[in-house]
């Protein structure tokens, strides 16, 4: 950094990052893949005439190498960029930050992973329905060091552990597909006590039946109807039409060649009713085992809880020091950059639909009749993060407050602030949980981020829904 700053950068950082991954993933009863990798480097992002430039490598005897990269960078971009880049500056912070871990789970046997998966998939395959099984385990271990030239030096280190067990039905030209906990699995930052948690082999076979079951299940009649989201489905609604419509440098045109801009411009600061007064957003990296918790963003931002939508009022935006400082607001602390490789750009953290107080029974009883959807099959949305259309694997007739018949190929859709503002009310903190999403894309060059959304089952009104073949 201070070969930088001879060099004429204003403000340099730079991270170190080492990685280790295990992948492991079971087919129809056989050991398809063990995939074990680790990876380290550190990357120098420098500001000079208010320019970024960034450099990276994995040779660490050529240090000057990556600060010529940089600041040369910066410099050619600045011979181009109309405006210069506004910097919030922050005190510098020290400390270091330990992810929650009761088993280290690369030091459980991989026989005994192996052995879980088969195990699982042994209870599916008594279903002669059951054509194809598949299921995963991923292990992720990150290791972190920032500095910057204003003083700041933290190290963080943590382990996530996930995985999942999924089954597809078949016959005739019937097709199902049934995934626990999720359709992409569930996350945490946590250790191998968060797989056994999970108790893939006692959910085998309620899995396996849900998936032949819906090979005869009628299709989800078309209409309007009140509609209870669970958990799972929910999250990815959050993450579609709230966590990617609200980061800033998306709503300042930043990210618009790529995957859109959003709906949520900066003239609805502080007026737009994104949804009802049930509706309460946070951006929270301070829980304690979600896939978007750390002690400091990428930039040193220390991890805290920001409200992106207060009773259904949008007041503020996931953001970082560039874009915040645009805007006249402290930066949100979510700054982050997937690997060694790459520049830190405005992602999501742990992004939350806030509890109510109502338990589900309840919902069941405000709905009177509708349906109950549950863990997303699909999805689309437009560039602007306004109309979409979400499809699930099932959903379930409520009757009189009850839970009733099961419906295949169950989809709604909707725009996005007239969704969120027919939500009637949200369960309360007993049904609450955070889901992990583990390839959340942005960005040119691609990155992919590990996030998380907290959410609780949710009733909706009068929203748009059918079933398709």
């Amino acid at each position: 950094m201070q070969k930088a700053l001879d060099q004429g950068a204003s403000y340099a950082d730079a991270r170190r990052v080492r990685r280790r991954t295990e992948n492991i993933f079971v087919r129809d009863g056989k050991l398809e893949q063990v995939g074990l990798e680790e990876t380290e480097g550190y990357n120098l992002r420098v500001l000079v005439d208010g320019s970024f430039g960034f450099a990276a490598s994995y040779d660490f005897d050529k240090p000057e190498k990556v600060v010529s990269d940089a600041v040369g960078i910066a410099r050619a971009s600045a011979n181009v960029n109309k405006k210069k880049i506004e910097w919030l500056h922050q005190p510098p912070v020290s400390g270091h930050y330990e992810g929650p871990m009761e088993i280290d789970p690369f030091t459980v046997p991989l026989d005994k992973k192996v052995s879980l998966l088969l195990e699982a998939d042994k209870v599916m395959a008594t279903k002669p329905q059951l054509k194809h099984r598949e299921h995963f385990l991923q292990f992720w271990e990150e290791e972190k060091e920032f500095f910057s030239s204003e003083g700041s030096y933290v190290t963080q280190h943590y382990v996530e552990s996930g995985g999942q067990i999924q089954c597809t039905a078949m016959e005739g030209t019937q097709m199902q597909v049934k995934s626990y906990p999720n359709s992409f699995g569930d996350f945490r930052k946590a250790g191998w006590e968060f797989i056994e948690e999970m108790d893939f082999v006692h959910h085998a076979e309620e899995v396996a039946d849900l998936a032949v079951a819906l090979l005869t299940a009628p299709n989800l009649p078309q209409g309007v109807a009140n509609i209870i989201i669970l958990g799972p489905q929910l999250s990815l609604q959050v993450h579609e039409s709230v966590g990617h419509a609200t980061e800033l440098d998306r709503v300042l045109g930043y990210e618009a060649s790529y995957a859109g801009t959003s709906f949520a411009t900066l003239d609805n600061l502080g007026k737009l009713q994104y949804g009802s007064p049930a509706m309460n957003i946070t951006s929270d990296p301070t829980l304690p085992y979600g896939l978007g918790s750390f002690g400091w963003d990428d930039e040193g931002t220390p991890a805290h809880q920001v409200y992106l939508i207060k009773e259904g009022l949008l007041v503020d935006y996931l953001s970082d020091r560039e874009t915040s400082a645009q805007i006249g607001h402290s930066s949100s602390g979510a700054s982050r950059g997937d690997g060694w490789w790459s520049l830190p750009i405005v992602r999501m953290t742990n992004v939350n639909l806030l509890p109510g107080d109502k338990t589900l029974e309840e919902l069941m009883d405000m709905a009177g009749e509708g349906f109950v959807f549950d863990i997303n099959k699909n999805w689309s949305i437009d560039d602007k993060r306004l109309n979409f259309h979400f499809g699930s694997e099932a959903a379930w007739e409520i009757k009189n407050g009850k839970k009733g018949r099961l419906y295949k190929n169950p989809s709604y859709w909707g725009i996005t602030p007239e969704f969120w503002n027919s939500l009637v009310a949200v369960a309360g903190p007993q049904e609450w949980r955070v889901w992990g999403l583990p390839n959340c894309g942005k960005g040119e060059p691609g990155q992919v981020m590990r996030v998380a959304h907290g959410t609780a089952p949710a009733l909706f009104k009068n929203i748009k829904v059918g079933g398709n073949e």
